[in-house]
């Protein structure tokens, strides 16, 4: 199965930056759709801008077009303000990509414990992240400074504690 990408994808427009006000806030919300649904499904947590500029997402090859760097750091920076991007560095190079909150990673993590009846067991972050028993989970794959950031709000609400064991970090729910 492909990306179904958005209509304006294939209009030429889209790819730069509109001066009136309404158009560009309509625009922005159109860029701002399509990178979290495209990271949705390549299933991407973090990423340079470099590599957001160069690959397909801001640059449509059958149309020869692509969203200027200038015009890709205002989408980001658009995304930040809604609460969906935060920066990895001060530069701004890099980017955690948050097309679900921790809190709702968080709250899928405390479904399957529960629902497996794992309540007060101990899990390595890799065995979350990349174990055998949550291959067929949403959560399985996750980048792990996402990973311990709906780690974190569990632990806010007391359905977890994140602790350090001899190989790594792990956590504990309950």
């Amino acid at each position: 199965m492909s990306f179904a990408w958005p209509w304006q994808y294939s209009f030429p427009p889209f790819f730069t930056l509109q001066p009136n006000g309404d158009t560009r806030r309509k625009q922005l919300a159109a860029w701002c759709a399509l990178v979290l649904g495209y990271c949705r499904w390549q299933r991407l947590h973090a990423m340079t801008v470099r590599e957001a500029h160069d690959g397909p997402l801001f640059a449509n090859q059958r149309l020869q077009r692509k969203l200027p760097l200038e015009a890709v750091q205002v989408v980001l920076e658009e995304l930040r303000k809604q609460g969906n991007l935060e920066w990895l560095d001060k530069n701004k190079s890099s980017f955690l990509i948050m097309w679900k909150r921790p809190e709702e990673w968080g709250k899928l993590i405390y479904q399957w414990v529960s629902k497996n009846g794992l309540t007060n067991s101990v899990f390595t972050l890799y065995e979350l992240t990349s174990g055998d028993d949550t291959e067929n989970e949403e959560f399985h794959g996750l980048d792990e400074s996402m990973l311990l950031r709906a780690l974190q709000a569990l632990q806010q609400e007391h359905k977890a504690e994140i602790i350090t064991l001899d190989d790594g970090r792990g956590v504990k729910f309950f």
